[in-house]
Protein backbone atom coordinates (compact mmCIF):
# COMPACT_ATOMS: atom_id res chain seq x y z
CA UNK A 1 0.00 0.00 0.00
CA UNK A 2 1.28 3.45 -0.92
CA UNK A 3 1.34 6.30 1.57
CA UNK A 4 1.28 9.82 0.16
CA UNK A 5 1.18 13.16 1.93
CA UNK A 6 -1.90 15.26 1.25
CA UNK A 7 -1.41 18.90 0.34
CA UNK A 8 -2.61 21.50 2.83
CA UNK A 9 -4.59 24.67 2.19
CA UNK A 10 -1.30 26.58 1.84
CA UNK A 11 -0.72 26.79 -1.95
CA UNK A 12 3.05 27.19 -1.50
CA UNK A 13 3.62 24.01 0.51
CA UNK A 14 4.79 20.79 -1.11
CA UNK A 15 6.83 17.90 0.27
CA UNK A 16 10.52 17.98 -0.62
CA UNK A 17 10.98 16.60 -4.16
CA UNK A 18 13.63 14.18 -2.86
CA UNK A 19 10.87 12.42 -0.88
CA UNK A 20 9.05 11.37 -4.08
CA UNK A 21 8.47 7.66 -4.56
CA UNK A 22 10.75 5.60 -6.76
CA UNK A 23 7.82 3.40 -7.80
CA UNK A 24 5.86 4.86 -9.43
CA UNK A 25 8.75 7.15 -10.20
CA UNK A 26 8.28 10.68 -8.96
CA UNK A 27 4.88 10.41 -7.29
CA UNK A 28 5.05 12.97 -4.49
CA UNK A 29 1.66 14.01 -3.09
CA UNK A 30 -2.07 14.19 -3.70
CA UNK A 31 -4.86 16.68 -3.18
CA UNK A 32 -4.88 20.44 -3.19
CA UNK A 33 -6.19 22.27 -6.21
CA UNK A 34 -5.12 23.69 -9.56
CA UNK A 35 -5.19 27.35 -8.60
CA UNK A 36 -2.67 29.60 -10.36
CA UNK A 37 -0.85 30.18 -7.05
CA UNK A 38 -0.43 26.45 -6.36
CA UNK A 39 0.57 25.58 -9.93
CA UNK A 40 3.15 28.35 -10.03
CA UNK A 41 4.57 27.27 -6.66
CA UNK A 42 4.73 23.67 -7.90
CA UNK A 43 6.72 24.48 -11.02
CA UNK A 44 9.18 26.56 -9.00
CA UNK A 45 9.86 23.38 -6.97
CA UNK A 46 10.22 20.92 -9.92
CA UNK A 47 6.68 19.57 -9.37
CA UNK A 48 3.79 19.20 -11.81
CA UNK A 49 0.27 17.71 -11.77
CA UNK A 50 -0.48 14.55 -13.72
CA UNK A 51 -3.62 12.51 -13.20
CA UNK A 52 -6.39 10.82 -15.13
CA UNK A 53 -9.86 12.31 -15.17
CA UNK A 54 -11.32 9.92 -12.58
CA UNK A 55 -8.25 9.89 -10.30
CA UNK A 56 -7.42 12.15 -7.38
CA UNK A 57 -5.18 15.12 -8.13
CA UNK A 58 -1.62 13.74 -8.12
CA UNK A 59 1.68 15.67 -8.03
CA UNK A 60 4.99 14.42 -9.43
CA UNK A 61 8.71 15.20 -9.43
CA UNK A 62 10.47 12.44 -11.39
CA UNK A 63 14.01 11.31 -10.63
CA UNK A 64 15.15 12.03 -14.20
CA UNK A 65 14.03 14.97 -16.35
CA UNK A 66 14.21 15.53 -20.10
CA UNK A 67 15.87 18.90 -20.66
CA UNK A 68 16.98 20.75 -23.77
CA UNK A 69 19.99 23.00 -23.33
CA UNK A 70 20.15 26.16 -25.46
CA UNK A 71 21.17 25.34 -29.02
CA UNK A 72 20.45 21.62 -28.71
CA UNK A 73 17.34 21.64 -30.93
CA UNK A 74 17.90 22.06 -34.64
CA UNK A 75 15.92 20.86 -37.62
CA UNK A 76 17.39 18.21 -39.88
CA UNK A 77 17.21 18.57 -43.64
CA UNK A 78 14.08 16.42 -43.96
CA UNK A 79 12.26 18.54 -41.39
CA UNK A 80 13.25 21.70 -43.23
CA UNK A 81 12.04 20.19 -46.49
CA UNK A 82 8.65 19.51 -44.89
CA UNK A 83 8.49 23.07 -43.57
CA UNK A 84 9.26 24.54 -46.99
CA UNK A 85 7.14 22.08 -48.98
CA UNK A 86 3.99 22.54 -46.90
CA UNK A 87 4.55 26.25 -46.20
CA UNK A 88 3.99 26.03 -42.48
CA UNK A 89 4.04 29.26 -40.51
CA UNK A 90 4.20 29.98 -36.80
CA UNK A 91 2.67 32.13 -34.08
CA UNK A 92 2.69 32.42 -30.32
CA UNK A 93 -0.23 32.90 -27.94
CA UNK A 94 -2.79 33.38 -30.71
CA UNK A 95 -4.63 30.09 -30.12
CA UNK A 96 -3.78 28.87 -26.61
CA UNK A 97 -7.16 27.21 -25.97
CA UNK A 98 -7.06 25.50 -29.37
CA UNK A 99 -3.56 24.17 -28.67
CA UNK A 100 -4.58 22.68 -25.32
CA UNK A 101 -7.61 21.14 -27.04
CA UNK A 102 -5.33 19.64 -29.69
CA UNK A 103 -3.06 18.21 -26.99
CA UNK A 104 -6.09 16.73 -25.20
CA UNK A 105 -7.50 15.03 -28.30
CA UNK A 106 -7.43 11.19 -28.37
CA UNK A 107 -4.31 9.62 -29.88
CA UNK A 108 -3.76 6.21 -31.47
CA UNK A 109 -2.94 3.46 -28.95
CA UNK A 110 -3.45 5.85 -26.03
CA UNK A 111 -6.61 5.33 -23.97
CA UNK A 112 -8.03 8.55 -22.59
CA UNK A 113 -6.12 11.74 -21.84
CA UNK A 114 -4.72 13.37 -18.72
CA UNK A 115 -5.46 16.84 -20.16
CA UNK A 116 -9.01 16.91 -18.84
CA UNK A 117 -11.33 19.92 -18.76
CA UNK A 118 -10.07 20.82 -15.27
CA UNK A 119 -6.46 20.92 -16.46
CA UNK A 120 -7.34 22.96 -19.53
CA UNK A 121 -9.26 25.51 -17.46
CA UNK A 122 -6.40 25.81 -14.97
CA UNK A 123 -3.77 26.43 -17.63
CA UNK A 124 -6.07 28.87 -19.41
CA UNK A 125 -6.04 30.90 -16.19
CA UNK A 126 -2.24 30.80 -16.19
CA UNK A 127 -2.28 31.93 -19.82
CA UNK A 128 -4.51 34.89 -18.93
CA UNK A 129 -2.00 35.82 -16.22
CA UNK A 130 0.90 35.77 -18.70
CA UNK A 131 2.52 32.63 -17.26
CA UNK A 132 1.45 29.90 -19.71
CA UNK A 133 2.15 30.26 -23.42
CA UNK A 134 1.69 28.43 -26.70
CA UNK A 135 3.49 28.02 -30.00
CA UNK A 136 1.20 27.35 -32.96
CA UNK A 137 2.00 25.76 -36.33
CA UNK A 138 -0.32 26.71 -39.19
CA UNK A 139 -0.85 25.52 -42.74
CA UNK A 140 -2.67 28.37 -44.42
CA UNK A 141 -5.41 29.13 -41.84
CA UNK A 142 -5.51 25.64 -40.28
CA UNK A 143 -3.89 24.87 -36.93
CA UNK A 144 -1.86 21.70 -37.59
CA UNK A 145 0.32 21.46 -34.50
CA UNK A 146 1.66 23.19 -31.46
CA UNK A 147 2.77 23.05 -27.85
CA UNK A 148 2.15 24.84 -24.57
CA UNK A 149 3.93 25.33 -21.28
CA UNK A 150 4.93 27.77 -18.55
CA UNK A 151 7.66 30.40 -18.51
CA UNK A 152 9.28 30.09 -15.08
CA UNK A 153 11.94 32.78 -15.01
CA UNK A 154 14.35 31.89 -17.81
CA UNK A 155 13.18 28.25 -18.02
CA UNK A 156 10.34 27.18 -20.30
CA UNK A 157 8.51 24.21 -18.76
CA UNK A 158 6.84 22.34 -21.60
CA UNK A 159 3.57 20.58 -20.88
CA UNK A 160 2.33 18.90 -24.05
CA UNK A 161 2.40 19.11 -27.85
CA UNK A 162 0.41 17.70 -30.74
CA UNK A 163 0.49 16.99 -34.48
CA UNK A 164 -2.26 17.00 -37.05
CA UNK A 165 0.32 16.58 -39.80
CA UNK A 166 3.66 14.75 -39.53
CA UNK A 167 6.46 16.61 -37.71
CA UNK A 168 4.38 19.67 -36.76
CA UNK A 169 5.09 19.20 -33.04
CA UNK A 170 8.83 18.89 -33.65
CA UNK A 171 8.74 22.04 -35.76
CA UNK A 172 6.96 23.83 -32.90
CA UNK A 173 9.65 22.66 -30.46
CA UNK A 174 12.51 23.81 -32.70
CA UNK A 175 10.77 27.12 -33.36
CA UNK A 176 10.24 27.61 -29.60
CA UNK A 177 13.90 27.18 -28.71
CA UNK A 178 15.20 29.29 -31.55
CA UNK A 179 12.69 32.01 -30.65
CA UNK A 180 13.81 31.92 -27.01
CA UNK A 181 17.43 32.15 -28.12
CA UNK A 182 16.70 35.52 -29.72
CA UNK A 183 16.33 36.72 -26.12
CA UNK A 184 19.44 34.85 -24.88
CA UNK A 185 17.25 32.14 -23.35
CA UNK A 186 16.66 28.59 -24.54
CA UNK A 187 16.47 26.11 -21.65
CA UNK A 188 13.39 23.88 -22.03
CA UNK A 189 12.15 21.28 -19.53
CA UNK A 190 10.03 18.51 -21.08
CA UNK A 191 9.38 16.57 -17.85
CA UNK A 192 9.74 12.85 -18.64
CA UNK A 193 12.30 11.46 -21.12
CA UNK A 194 10.93 9.50 -24.06
CA UNK A 195 12.47 8.23 -27.31
CA UNK A 196 11.11 11.16 -29.33
CA UNK A 197 12.59 13.81 -27.02
CA UNK A 198 15.93 12.02 -26.74
CA UNK A 199 16.12 11.70 -30.52
CA UNK A 200 15.52 15.46 -30.76
CA UNK A 201 18.51 16.14 -28.51
CA UNK A 202 17.12 16.21 -24.96
CA UNK A 203 19.48 15.23 -22.17
CA UNK A 204 18.55 13.15 -19.14
CA UNK A 205 19.08 15.26 -16.02
CA UNK A 206 18.93 13.82 -12.48
CA UNK A 207 16.57 15.57 -10.08
CA UNK A 208 19.31 17.26 -7.96
CA UNK A 209 20.92 18.75 -11.07
CA UNK A 210 17.54 19.82 -12.41
CA UNK A 211 16.64 21.49 -9.11
CA UNK A 212 19.92 23.41 -9.18
CA UNK A 213 19.27 24.52 -12.77
CA UNK A 214 15.66 25.44 -11.97
CA UNK A 215 16.56 27.48 -8.89
CA UNK A 216 19.10 29.47 -10.89
CA UNK A 217 16.91 30.12 -13.93
CA UNK A 218 13.65 30.75 -12.05
CA UNK A 219 15.22 33.70 -10.23
CA UNK A 220 16.29 35.44 -13.44
CA UNK A 221 14.10 38.04 -15.17
CA UNK A 222 12.87 37.77 -18.75
CA UNK A 223 12.42 40.59 -21.25
CA UNK A 224 9.04 42.30 -21.07
CA UNK A 225 8.47 41.71 -24.78
CA UNK A 226 9.31 37.98 -24.72
CA UNK A 227 5.73 36.79 -25.11
CA UNK A 228 3.81 39.12 -27.39
CA UNK A 229 0.86 37.40 -29.09
CA UNK A 230 1.29 37.38 -32.83
CA UNK A 231 2.86 35.85 -35.91
CA UNK A 232 6.47 34.64 -35.51
CA UNK A 233 9.13 34.78 -38.21
CA UNK A 234 10.26 31.29 -39.19
CA UNK A 235 13.52 30.65 -37.35
CA UNK A 236 14.08 27.04 -38.43
CA UNK A 237 17.76 26.32 -39.06
CA UNK A 238 19.42 23.11 -40.14
CA UNK A 239 22.12 21.39 -38.13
Amino acid sequence: MLWLPELSADPDWFPAPASALSEPDGLLAFGGDLSPARLTAAYHQSIFPWFSEDDPLLWWSPAIRAVFAPGSLKAGRSLCRDWQKYQYHFSCDLAFAEVTAGCAAPRPNQPGTWICAEIRAAYQQLHQQGIAHSIEVWQQDQLVGGLYGLQIGQLFCGESMFNRVPNAAKLALVQLQQYLQKFDLGWIDCQLPNPFLLQCGAQKMPRPDYLQLLQGLAALPVPADLWQAGVLPALIKTR
